[in-house]
């Protein structure tokens, strides 16, 4: 079985994957202070909870954008498997012509849902990343990573409202029932997730009119669940496109990889 963990900055997500079938997904909380044993004791718990054994993982792949917390997860699952992970980052192998004005600094994360949506969708795409932080990115023909847009989360606005505001509450991101709201929770989510929507509405109708064509949009992260539903474009929603993305990008790399291990 392969392992893969893909590290953001709220949770760490992990897979078990086997033939090319995923088999379970688990979250844990990303934590600047935990040691890599107690990652270690995490990930192992999470295997236990879908009945995996650590021999059952024949190897593992991670992709990161917490720098500060991949040593620990890594040297964790050295430990705990005994070993070495496939890492996504410069040099390796993803089929991509990334033209960025540094292709070392594209977020692994991004990289790896563009690798799992170019399985499954013929470009040009545009991607949607709903996590800690909206990410848009396209892809055009010949497999061309053309660039995006980062913005700030759902999640993330909405704390960034409750935090400055001494009289507005947290609230649930629960669909709204009206885009005009009532009273002070109904008024924030509807501005919250109707105002999510449209925001990437219009940005799709920008990035489209910027290319001078139309794409393919797929849709993946925590939240998109909620959020695309909202949105009056047509948008497909893949929640498993980083699960699928690195068990690809380590079968291109599988041999190369297993050679510098032994």
């Amino acid at each position: 079985m392969l392992l893969a963990i893909d590290i953001g900055n709220t949770n760490i997500v992990i897979g078990g994957i086997q033939d090319d079938k995923i088999l379970f997904e688990g979250r844990i909380a990303t934590d600047h202070i935990k040691t890599s044993d107690q990652y270690g004791v995490e990930i192992k718990n999470i295997l236990s909870l879908f009945e995996v054994k650590p021999k059952d993982v024949d190897d593992c792949i991670i992709s990161s954008v917490v720098p500060p917390v991949f040593n620990s997860v890594r040297t964790g699952i050295v430990k705990l498997t005994g070993r070495e992970p496939m890492v996504v980052g410069p040099g390796i192998k993803t089929g991509l012509n990334i033209q960025m004005d540094t292709p070392s600094q594209v977020g692994s994360d991004r990289i790896v849902i563009a690798v799992a949506a170019l399985a499954e969708f013929q470009p040009p795409l545009t991607l949607l990343d709903l996590g800690t932080a909206t990410t848009i990115e396209v892809v055009g023909k010949g497999n061309a990573y053309l660039g995006g847009c980062i913005i700030p989360g759902v999640r993330v606005s909405l704390e960034a409202l409750t935090s400055r505001t001494a009289q507005l509450p947290g609230i649930r991101l629960d669909k709204p029932k009206k885009v005009i709201g009532k009273n002070t929770i109904d008024c924030m989510r509807s501005g919250i997730m109707y105002g999510t929507a449209a925001m990437i509405d219009g940005m799709l109708d920008r990035v489209e009119e910027e290319l001078g064509y139309s794409t393919t949009v797929v849709a993946t992260g925590g939240m998109a669940q909620f959020v695309v539903p909202l949105c009056r474009r047509k948008i497909q929603v893949d929640r498993d496109l980083l699960l699928k993305g690195l068990n690809i990008i380590y079968k291109k790399n599988a041999t190369e990889h297993k050679h510098c291990e032994t």
